[in-house]
């Protein structure tokens, strides 16, 4: 099996992207920073577990 570099970067860039996003839209609608971060964590997290299982799943029906 090859070794996609793409992968990991998109991974990187959807999680950073997410929380970036979050966070910001958390503070203009009115929340503090420890909850905006909060709110941004979380949502970066489902997010790696989203792509991550999309990536997976692909491979297994490959196979």
């Amino acid at each position: 099996m090859r070794y996609n570099i793409w992968r990991p970067v998109m991974l990187i860039a959807v999680v950073f992207l997410t929380r970036s996003l979050v966070m910001n839209l958390s503070l203009i609608l009115g929340a503090t920073e420890g909850t905006a971060d909060s709110l941004a964590m979380l949502a970066a997290v489902i997010a790696a577990f989203v792509m991550y299982y999309r990536f997976t799943n692909g491979r297994r029906r490959k196979k």
